[in-house]
């Protein structure tokens, strides 16, 4: 009972921090003559409501799809036209067709906000607190103190509540599979993921994984026994789930492919704005984009990506494990990340959620991970107004990781998880005895890196000549310790030789 309790108090304060971090402003805040991602859902509830669906993702007089088109799969398209019948019922002006373009007010900003608010307590809050409480080998105050942690990740808090969008729901979605197939509810877990594939494409950064955990146990099972038919169940759901989604898009076949092409704009170039990955940052050194064509483009990331996250996957068909699943799902989406074609600043998201799983495990790297990612956003949240959001949450998100978990003294070879590395290096150069107090400095070192970068960007102008000087910093620094994550979230689990075996239901 008072494990409910102090439960209740924790999402409590996870509700209270993001509705203070809501009264903030939001992306493009009387900004015409195209505002931002805050018009941008709202203009999506305009168009669900006022128009058939065959003309959801068509250009047309009445959907210009140069203003805010739909570009997301078609359960956002339903989430919008539900929230648009709310707002009908509340003013009809908010969503009124043409007229209500870039519609603002207090009243409209609290619905926005509210609406967040409500998925957030639908689908994903839950989600974190069921998870919190099905982890084994720690006490119930470590289970409270993971949710706790969670919950204040600042990254998700700035963008859904600051910035604006709803990236909770596919996140929860995805979150509801993990928990799914890692309590051997591998269908329910399965459908869980399909939403959240269905309500953002990007959730695709989550589902090799997913395949592979699942193949895995197919093939423990035996393939020509129970094995089988866990694969044509698995596959039943699948394919029900994407139909039943996609339905009204597959009367005609134009239909389709129009989705797919708003789904997939490859035209768009390999990445957007100031973002921390691979191909970003070495396009200051080399404009990549400029020089190759869009094909070579196309394969060269494809290749990176699928080579970078191809040894996890493997690893995790052979020896499927639950623990093994959470650590591949960062692994896999981090690759993704880095290498994969038009990637966003926001999709960092994504890798920062199964870090959040391991949190307990690897306090520590997971702690210094989080940070670096919300740091990644920071051009983004500056040009939202959103500073002193972001240094309040990433204070108290920090300080909740360090009394929660006491990270500092959670250093040593076996509590990163790299004693099987470090065993196996020392074999051929008995002198590698550092690693430990190596990582230590590479995480001050990085943390000086931040802060100053954060003063500098704040209180500096930069150079004329190189006006987005910070910012690309930025980028290029969030980078190359993301490059650093990839490396050592694939030695731990390529040296955990043990997660085939001893496993638990959810470790």
């Amino acid at each position: 009972m008072e494990k409910w309790y102090l439960m209740t108090i924790v999402v409590l304060i996870g509700l209270t921090v993001r509705w203070t971090v809501s009264l903030n402003s939001y992306s493009g805040a009387g900004k015409p003559p195209m505002f931002g991602d805050y018009e941008a859902q709202r203009h999506w509830q305009e168009i669900t409501f006022n128009l058939p669906v065959k003309q959801w993702y068509f250009n047309s007089s009445d959907n210009n799809l140069q203003y805010w088109g739909l570009d997301y799969p078609p359960l956002t398209a339903y989430h919008s036209l539900l929230c648009a019948y709310v707002a009908k019922f509340i003013n009809p002006d908010w969503i009124a067709l043409h007229t209500s373009r870039g519609y603002e007010s207090q009243a409209h900003k609290l619905f926005m906000r509210t609406t967040v608010l409500i998925a957030d307590l639908l689908i994903y809050i839950p989600a974190v607190v069921l998870y919190c409480c099905c982890l084994k080998d720690i006490s119930t105050k470590k289970k409270i103190a993971n949710a706790l942690c969670i919950l204040l990740y600042p990254g998700l808090i700035l963008i859904d509540y600051g910035h604006f969008q709803y990236n909770s729901v596919s996140l929860g979605f995805a979150l509801w599979g993990v928990l799914g197939v890692s309590c051997d509810w591998d269908l329910l877990g399965s459908l869980a993921f399909c939403l959240a594939i269905n309500y953002k494409q990007m959730e695709l950064y989550h589902s090799l994984p997913f395949f592979c955990f699942l193949l895995g146990k197919c093939f423990k099972k035996g393939l020509k026994g129970k094995g089988f038919v866990l694969l044509v169940k698995l596959a039943c759901t699948v394919v029900a789930s994407f139909v039943l989604c996609w339905l009204p898009f597959f009367t005609e076949r134009e239909q389709t492919l129009q989705v797919l092409r708003r789904l997939f704009p490859v035209d768009r170039g390999l990445f957007e704005d100031k973002v921390a990955n691979i191909w970003c940052s070495f396009n200051v050194f080399l404009k990549i984009r400029d020089i190759l064509p869009r094909h070579i483009q196309l394969i060269m990331s494809f290749c990176f990506t699928f080579l970078s996250l191809l040894p996890a996957c493997i690893k995790l068909i052979l020896q499927p494990s639950s623990k093994g699943f959470k650590f591949t799902l960062v692994s896999c989406a981090l690759s993704f990340f880095l290498f994969s074609f038009q990637v966003h600043e926001k999709s960092i998201l994504l890798v920062s959620l199964p870090v959040c799983l391991v949190l307990s495990e690897i306090p520590f790297m997971s702690t210094w991970f989080l940070l670096v990612s919300t740091f990644s956003l920071l051009p983004l949240l500056l040009k939202d107004e959103l500073l002193m959001p972001s240094v309040v949450t990433t204070m108290a998100f920090f300080i909740a990781c360090v009394t929660s978990f006491s990270i500092f003294e959670k250093t040593s070879e076996e509590e990163l998880r790299l004693k099987s590395f470090s065993i196996s290096v020392r074999k051929y150069l008995p002198c590698f005895t550092f690693l430990s107090r190596m990582i230590q400095y590479l995480f001050l070192i990085s943390v000086i890196t931040m802060v100053l970068l954060t003063l500098m960007t704040v209180t500096l102008d930069p150079p004329q000549k190189l006006p987005d000087l910070f910012s690309v910093l930025v980028c290029f620094v969030s980078c190359l310790n993301f490059l650093f994550f990839l490396v050592y979230f694939n030695i731990i689990i390529m040296w955990d030789s043990k997660s085939g075996r001893n496993q638990k239901k959810i470790t």
